[in-house]
């Protein structure tokens, strides 16, 4: 008798070992955030695992998101979406990523993204320090906060 038929007869399910599937989650480049905060990337923080994506989706056509170059993990690719235009980026580096609007950077609209472990952790630190001022106040509190 097949071994699944003997497990079924016995009243027992098999559960296979299924290999788990990467997720995207969505950050979305708004104007006013549910807090109230005037452009913002929401949610400014997402933790992910090596072989998940982020999906910036833009409510308005004056948003973009583009990785800041001295915040990103060795090897790393860096990445720039185009004004309005949606973007999904897979990420397989284990580390903090900094990205910005560039046409809102001096309004503090950064987030950051941590895959895996916080292996920059330092360098993505000393980087977010040299910000213009309201990005810095946020990008430094995104970094202080990561694990």
């Amino acid at each position: 008798m097949h071994v699944a038929r003997l497990f079924a007869a016995a009243g027992l399910t098999v559960a296979l070992a299924m290999p788990a599937t990467a997720k995207t989650v969505e950050v979305k480049m708004l104007n006013k955030g549910t807090q109230g905060s005037f452009m913002v990337f929401e949610p400014a923080f997402v933790k992910i695992a090596p072989g998940d994506s982020v999906s910036f989706v833009p409510t308005d056509p004056a948003h973009d998101a583009v990785s800041l170059p001295d915040m990103t993990p060795a090897g790393a690719q860096p990445f720039a979406g185009k004004l309005g235009q949606p973007l999904t980026v897979k990420f397989t580096a284990e580390g903090l990523y900094g990205y910005k609007c560039v046409p809102h950077l001096s309004m503090g609209m950064v987030g950051l993204i941590q895959v895996g472990k916080a292996t920059n952790k330092a360098a993505a630190a000393a980087a977010a320090a040299t910000l213009p001022s309201l990005a810095k106040t946020k990008m430094s509190g995104l970094v202080a906060a990561a694990r």
